[in-house]
């Protein structure tokens, strides 16, 4: 019920060089640091010099704050050059030395080196040249403080119960941070090897991807690790830590060790991540068809860490609450979270680490393919957890997404290092996603299996485009077996790039062009005459409406090969066809009552019907909703409300009349924004039923479980008295015990914001915050603290996230978000985010995760024309560094969204409410 619910709830949410440098500028533009000009002028590397093996040496001092080290890097020459370019940012180089073959140097001199900091790139000049076909080192000697923020070598730091602060290093790189750590070819095409070394002191461990070979006692109570050379790959998975943690190991059926770090104090932890690791990773051996190629897997929780996780190979790193779990604090939903983003990990391990897209355009290729693999590998290895419900929630995210102009094709031009962080977005993960469960539905699970383990097989150890995943998607088959029906493509000249499906030929790679090189989402028109289907296809955009002028110019060229499916009420299986045009006729076997398009919403489009259609499945709805599946109800619901802009919200509420009769459990979080007294009322009446069913305790399957945390937390936030009584009483329980007792899991966090509500209990909470061992459990506190409804406390919050100490800087841009979502917030982020752009912008790289965050959630409640200004405004004051940031285009048609849905619905909503009370 609640999926349904919150999904209607939202809507109301040079000279020098023998090698040519290719250069395009003028001369004199690109100078490095010393004046002297720089030989390359691209931000892209040359690729005449292609790095094969590193050898690093690395030792981070944990008191000083700063690391040494030292690389030498075997190169191939491709052409003639005295220069090698590569990158290096924020590394002071002391030595640059070229060795032959024999490991001799080149010249008696001193090598200098040029920089060029606006490119992140150095350049060393040989005076001899640099043969083509022969075998050269580069050697450097370099140093830097770790970095205080999240990329590169950083410091990250924790508290013990006795309340010490310990120290630990760890990397990470991508997309382009492994030129912070050392000096690299930090480009994803120039795959390598390494040969890793770590200095460290006798109270440390060192990890880095492969195991441990040796440890030498170097002296002055220093040791050194040696590992294992790596196999080939990118530069940005790449991993070293120096920490003092604890562990738990286990191995696979196949041999591989898996071993869970987390601080000493949170070891009892890092149980279940083992559990799950051990068995995703045995699943995704056995469903590509290869072996892990590694002999060891680490999973690690970070203290300070910026983004969900990151699949380093063999060294995969995550935030606390993405790893650890402790079964007397973490939820129903955190257990979901922290196996769907070990999923995400593990299957990196052959998406993205064995097979690497060749450039970040097709950072998709990795992400997409990783976001549904969570979903393929839970579903069979923990079917309980129901994650096919979550999936659902993933795709209407994306629809929400691309359904603005400011969204951009899944494969996207990306040069710089911001236009590169950009990328990492729902457009890649969620919408790369859903057209891969799109095209596994068209191709039915086997045919998807086999192709995308002929895509792991052809392009292993190595690099890949958009392109290499569709010619490896069919395999070729010879003409009979093609006639027969065959999964393939005919290997005969005329029919090369089709395939068979539903008795049409269709060419694979144009239909997924169309998905992957353009943006949006088509909106599928449907007119139902007899037995005849009138269908249309356009591009669905939220704020545009056909009245208006721009419609058409944005209409211009949008074509997509659509696999349509569609179910009617005389038919109970799934019929198929391609639409390939504007318009296209069907003709239906027999008469029908009923037409549903998108079975079970597998496809990736938004389908509008006539008032008969709609009608029609309203009273079906009414009469026998479970004529259709859940997900058939969720997604007509879902696609009702996503019209409501481009038509109007009485098709919408006239829906879901039937929602009293829904029993399906399945859980959808919006941001409930500006929801009038009228519609608490309504939705308190309507669903007070399900409400009063629910126990306050942590029985029942997951998704039981699930829904209990939604149903409750929504009844609370509507001021419903049953639940606040019980909520308070449980939480003054909990206070009195001192935290001993333990609050139900799943509803803790609704207890908690309960409490917060007055003085002494914010208070007492922000002091648990303080001394919690249990990450998720820290991020319920401050749940709960930032629904404060007094403004004071919401900015001494705000401030301690700025400050850093004891809310971590890496919490900042969801407790700014979470303070947003308050009503009583709104303004009050706002206002934070502009006073403190400058320092913001230095914690989180222009282009990140983390300034995306603050950027769309300030804003993402502003639904006035004086608040749209207000934004703009503030954004053409700061358009020096964010001008090519697509987040910010994102943003105002978010605010345009809020003002045109208000301006049609709002009127519709009030009298269609107060029909229903009275």
């Amino acid at each position: 019920i609640m999926h349904l619910l919150l999904v209607i709830l939202f809507f109301l949410e040079a000279q020098f060089c023998v090698q040519s440098s290719d250069s395009n500028s003028p001369a004199g533009e690109n100078l490095a640091t010393n004046g002297l000009p720089f030989p390359w002028s691209k931000v892209r590397l040359p690729s005449y010099i292609v790095p094969v093996h590193y050898h690093l040496l690395i030792h981070p001092n944990l008191t000083t704050l700063r690391f040494n080290g030292s690389v030498k890097i075997e190169i191939d020459v491709k052409n003639n050059t005295n220069w090698v370019v590569l990158h290096s940012k924020n590394l002071k180089i002391f030595t640059a030395t070229v060795l032959d073959e024999h490991e001799a140097h080149l010249s008696d001199k001193v090598l200098s080196v040029l920089e060029y900091p606006s490119h992140e790139q150095i350049a060393i000049f040989s005076p001899k040249i640099l043969t083509s076909g022969e075998k050269y080192f580069l050697y450097l000697e370099f140093g830097a403080p770790l970095s205080d923020g999240f990329y590169g070598f950083y410091k990250s730091t924790y508290k013990t119960k006795a309340g010490e602060t310990r120290v630990l290093a760890s990397t990470h790189f991508e997309p382009t941070s492994a030129r912070m750590a050392l000096p690299c070819f930090d480009e994803p095409i120039f795959k390598a090897n390494y040969t890793v070394r770590i200095r460290r002191g006798p109270s440390h461990i060192a990890l880095s991807n492969m195991p441990l070979e040796q440890t030498v006692e170097i002296g002055n109570g220093l040791f050194e690790d040696q590992f294992e050379v790596s196999v080939r790959m990118s530069s940005y998975l790449l991993a070293f830590i120096v920490c003092d943690f604890r562990s738990v190991s286990g191995m696979t059926a196949t041999g591989i060790n898996i071993t869970i770090y987390a601080v000493p104090e949170k070891w009892h932890q890092t149980h279940y991540a083992l559990e799950a690791a051990l068995r995703l990773l045995e699943f995704y051996e056995q469903y590509f068809n290869i072996l892990y190629p590694l002999p060891k897997l680490d999973l690690i929780a970070i203290p300070d860490f910026q983004a969900g996780a990151m699949e380093n190979w063999g060294l995969t790193t995550y935030r606390e609450t993405s790893l650890l779990y402790d079964p007397d604090i973490s939820s129903a939903s955190d257990k979901l979270w922290v196996t769907m983003v070990i999923g995400h990990e593990l299957a990196h391990q052959w998406f993205g680490n064995l097979v690497t897209m060749e450039w970040w355009n097709d950072i998709w290729l990795n992400e997409g393919f990783a976001r549904y693999m969570e979903f393929v590998s839970l579903e069979a290895v923990y079917p309980e957890l129901k994650v096919e419900d979550h999936f659902l929630d993933t795709c209407f995210g994306a629809i929400g997404r691309d359904s603005l102009n400011s969204s951009r094709p899944i494969s996207s031009l990306a040069e710089n290092p911001a236009q590169i962080e950009e990328m990492f977005d729902t457009v890649s993960y969620d919408k790369g996603a859903c057209i891969l469960h799109m095209l596994r539905n068209f191709l039915t699970n086997e045919g998807f299996q086999s192709g995308i383990i002929r895509y792991l097989h052809r392009f292993k150890y190595s690099n890949a485009r958009n392109e290499d995943l569709w010619d490896s998607l069919i395999k070729t088959c010879s003409e009979e077996e093609f006639t027969a029906g065959e999964y393939c493509y005919s290997s005969t000249q005329a029919t090369k790039n089709a395939y068979r499906f539903a008795g049409e030929h269709i060419d694979l790679k144009k239909m997924m062009y169309t998905w992957t090189l353009q943006k949006g989402i088509p909106l599928i028109t449907v007119k139902r005459q007899g037995r005849k289907l009138y269908i249309g296809q356009e591009r669905f955009l939220k704020i545009v409406l056909p009245d208006d002028p721009s419609w058409h110019s944005l209409q211009e060229g949008y074509l997509w090969h659509i696999p349509l499916t569609y179910k009617t009420s005389h038919s109970d299986y799934e019929m198929k066809h391609i639409l390939t045009t504007k318009s296209d006729v069907l003709t239906l076997d027999e008469e029908v009552d009923w037409v549903k398009l998108n079975s079970d919403m597998n496809g990736y489009y938004i389908v509008h019907y006539d008032e008969e259609g709609w009608n029609a499945l309203t009273e079906l709805l009414r009469i026998n909703h479970t004529a259709l599946s859940f997900k058939d109800r969720a997604s007509l619901i879902h696609n009702a409300f996503q019209l409501v802009t481009k038509f109007y919200i009485n098709l919408a509420l006239d829906l879901i009349g039937y929602l009293k009769s829904e029993t399906h459990n399945m859980i959808e979080k919006r941001n409930i924004a500006d929801i009038t007294h009228n519609l608490k009322t309504y939705i308190l009446q309507y669903f007070r039923d399900v409400i009063d069913k629910q126990s306050w305790s942590d029985d029942g399957m997951v998704s039981d479980r699930r829904l209990r945390e939604e149903v409750l937390s929504l009844a609370c936030d509507f001021d419903y008295p049953p639940c606040l009584e019980k909520a308070k009483h449980l939480y003054n329980s909990w206070v009195e015990s001192n935290g001993a007792i333990s609050l139900p899991t799943d509803v803790s966090e609704t207890v908690y914001m309960v409490g917060a509500q007055d003085d002494s209990g914010w208070a007492y909470l922000l002091e648990k915050y303080g001394v919690s061992m249990c990450e998720t459990e820290k991020s319920k506190f401050l749940s709960a603290l930032a629904s404060s409804k007094d403004s004071e406390k919401l900015s001494r919050l705000l401030q301690l996230g700025m400050d850093g100490t004891l809310i971590k800087t890496q919490n900042l841009p969801s407790l700014i978000y979470l303070v947003a979502k308050n009503p009583v917030g709104h303004f009050l982020a706002w206002d934070f985010v502009k006073k403190h752009w400058d320092e913001l912008v230095e914690k989180f790289p222009l282009g990140s995760f983390g300034i995306r965050n603050i950027i769309v959630g300030t804003v993402t409640q502003f639904s006035s024309t004086e608040e749209l200004r207000e934004v703009e405004n503030f954004f053409k004051s700061i358009t020096e560094q964010v001008s090519e940031l697509r987040v910010i285009q994102v943003a105002t048609e978010n605010v345009e969204k809020n003002i045109m849905w208000l301006s049609r619905n709002l009127e519709t909503m009030r009298t269609w409410l107060q029909q229903r009370l009275n």
